[in-house]
């Protein structure tokens, strides 16, 4: 009988540590390293909604941060209200799967007609409206026509990180995705009925933020805070492209920099790395190494400065020197 109760007492520890050491193992699993971003971009042409619906399901099951689906991807023949039957059903999505869902409808508003995209949340409630800035011509044949947005905002504050919002034709021009850097946004969502390629390759390596498009094309295209493409995927019927992107990443120029960097790696080299270099440039990328840990807040502590922010810095204080902003003055010139 002793020894029988010793086998039960030592199989209850055994069966214990071992139940402690699972919930331990799951929890250092469930740790992450930066601020990865789970994205999956939907991009097809004249689909019914129930067929999107079935997909949106499956990729929010499968464990994602946010969907992006392509501008007006129901059309601009019926124009709906956000409470009308694409939000409705899309928010539903997002409630069961715990996801953020981007999906641009052609809305209305009272007497006004806006091509929007709309920001669902993890709960299934529209937080964030952005009507698109600058409708392409025949959208203003429509009846009634789309009327430019006016909403200056563009970017929103999900428990990720900071997101922008535009669409199509909003692509040709400058000022736009100037205004989402100055506001901080560190990855832009662009819904669009064609690719742009290029295009948004350019402002990615200007304002280095994450470009992840969504498109009538059936092609995806995600550009790097470095301006490099590092996704693009097509497909002859519905694409879906995934891609984790960690917006802990930060770029740097070298300049007043390098000391202080060093210094960072002599202390923290354990924890964050130097991923990248980029000598013709003079710019590095920065990004952690261990869980818990935020690369561009352990810059920040040591003095580095990162290159959005030089850039800025250094038109302020230029301007400063010069007497006026020599931006604001092209900038009324032009007009």
């Amino acid at each position: 009988m002793k020894n029988l109760k010793s086998i039960k007492h030592l199989l209850s520890r055994f069966f214990l540590v071992s139940f402690l050491f699972l919930i331990m193992f799951k929890l250092n699993a469930s740790e992450k390293t930066g601020r990865p971003v789970r994205v999956v971009s939907l991009c097809f042409n004249n689909e019914d909604l129930v067929k999107i619906e079935k997909i949106v399901d499956e990729e929010g099951a499968k464990g994602t941060d946010i969907i992006v689906l392509p501008e007006t991807w129901r059309g601009q023949s019926k124009p709906e209200t956000i409470e009308g039957e694409t939000i409705t059903a899309l928010s539903k999505l997002a409630k069961k799967n715990n996801t953020y869902i981007l999906s641009p409808i052609d809305r209305t508003d009272g007497k006004f007609r806006y091509n929007s995209a709309v920001l669902i949340d993890r709960e299934g409630k529209v937080v964030f409206v952005h009507d698109k800035v600058y409708p392409y011509w025949s959208e203003f044949d429509l009846t009634p026509p789309v009327s430019p947005g006016t909403n200056s905002e563009m970017v929103y504050d999900t428990d990720f990180g900071r997101i922008g919002i535009a669409i199509c034709f909003d692509a040709n021009f400058p000022e736009i995705w100037q205004a989402l850097r100055e506001k901080g946004a560190e990855m832009v969502l662009w819904a669009s009925a064609y690719s742009a390629g290029s295009q948004l390759q350019a402002y990615a390596l200007l304002h280095h933020y994450y470009i992840v498009t969504s498109t009538y094309t059936k092609d995806c295209q995600v550009y790097d805070i470095t301006g490099k493409r590092i996704l693009d995927e097509k497909s002859d019927n519905i694409t879906i492209a995934r891609i984790t992107l960690d917006l802990d990443r930060g770029i740097y120029h070298e300049n007043f920099n390098m000391e202080k960097l060093d210094n960072l790696l002599k202390t923290h080299g354990e924890e964050v790395e130097k991923e990248l270099s980029m000598p013709r440039e003079q710019w590095f990328v920065l990004r952690a190494k261990k869980p818990g840990i935020s690369a561009r807040l352990l810059a920040k502590k040591f003095g580095l400065e990162e290159l959005t922010d030089y850039q800025d810095r250094s038109r302020r204080e230029i301007d400063k020197k010069r007497g006026f902003s020599f931006t604001k003055k092209l900038y009324l010139l032009e007009k």
